[in-house]
């Protein structure tokens, strides 16, 4: 095995001046260099474990999401990667299913080894921040606000994006507009819910009906099962304002099924659909911008973890009509029947 002594003799330093080059101590230019070819020709790695014991710090952030099946959740876990690797971090990935008993447990996790810090999509507007708090682990919660505002936060304007895309039915020509969004104890369900309702009072001048308000799991399976509900109504709707992809794909699904694809029933896919779907004519979709919010997220936990202490901060990333990434895109324009 390599040791530091070897990669000193091939660089022509002394073994303490490897250690501060890979210990981040300020040495000159040209001996980092040196070490650093040397390092690289005799394929030296460094203890990062014995370093992170020597030195107290962590080079590893937990990112922790509901679903990383989710094109949405990978998107944004890469850009988290690409920020946090150029800094010098590793990403340690937890899948949490929006299960607030699992979460703890990666939060248990990740204070008692410790990382260096956590980005958080809370699974529910009352996740327990307690334990990273309390050990000064520094936390930003992303896609979701941080619940009680304790910690940064990074999140897409849901309400006024499920508003537009709402609208959006409403132009083409549909009138009995229906929602099948998430569980009651996420925040973007809710969010996104509070925009159709907006988009529909608008244009009925009334609230819409409850039993067109379908929540389920944000999957697929949820999605199905939604939208046949609504199907099987006495006055079914003409459209579906769906609240995320995962149940866009189940909405879709069942109206294929069913023949009943755009234009006989419109659909609005609130984010970009899978990429293994391949999307049917007249479908319209929302596109989030999940790239922003990991890169943003990353760059507020960094400035954390190098000991940023103002009060807990807010950003709201806009969904802007046209933008590539975050806007309103029509996949097929089409009109109501």
């Amino acid at each position: 095995m390599v040791t530091i002594y070897d990669v000193a003799r091939q660089a022509g330093v002394s073994p303490a001046t490897v250690s501060r080059v890979f210990n981040g101590i300020k040495v000159t230019p040209d001996r980092v260099e040196a070490v650093k070819r040397a390092a690289a020709e005799l394929g030296f790695v460094p203890n990062r474990n014995a370093r992170r014991l020597r030195t107290s710090s962590s080079e590893i952030i937990a990112m922790m999401v509901p679903d990383i099946e989710n094109p949405f959740f990978t998107v944004m876990t890469r850009a988290v990667e690409d920020l946090a690797r150029a800094a010098g971090y590793s990403v340690m990935l937890c899948n949490t299913d929006d299960d607030p008993g699992r979460e703890q447990e990666y939060l248990r996790v990740a204070v008692s080894d410790p990382v260096a810090g956590i980005i958080l999509v809370p699974s529910t507007r009352t996740t327990d921040l307690s334990l990273p708090l309390e050990r000064g682990v520094p936390v930003v919660c992303v896609d979701r606000r941080a619940p009680g505002g304790l910690v940064d936060s990074v999140v897409a304007d849901n309400v006024a994006g499920a508003q537009a895309g709402t609208q959006l039915l409403f132009d083409a020509g549909y009138h009995r507009v229906a929602c099948v969004t998430g569980p009651e104890q996420v925040e973007t369900a809710l969010e996104r819910l509070e925009g159709y309702r907006a988009a529909y009072r608008a244009n009925v001048r009334d609230e819409p009906p409850s039993d067109y308000v379908q929540r389920t799991e944000y999957t697929i399976a949820g999605g199905e099962a939604a939208t046949r509900a609504l199907l099987a109504l006495p006055h079914p709707p003409d459209a579906i304002f769906a609240g995320n992809n995962k149940l866009a794909s189940g909405v879709i699904r069942v109206l294929a099924e069913l023949d009943s694809l755009p234009p006989a029933v419109g659909v609005v896919s609130f984010g970009g659909l899978p990429l293994v779907l391949l999307t049917p004519q007249g479908i319209m979709v929302t596109h989030l911008p999940p790239r922003s919010l990991g890169t943003t997220a990353a760059e507020m936990l960094l400035e954390r973890i190098q000991g940023l202490t103002e009060p807990p901060r807010e950003v709201v990333l806009p969904v802007v009509v046209g933008d590539e990434e975050s806007g309103l895109a029509v996949i097929e324009g089409f009109t109501a029947r």
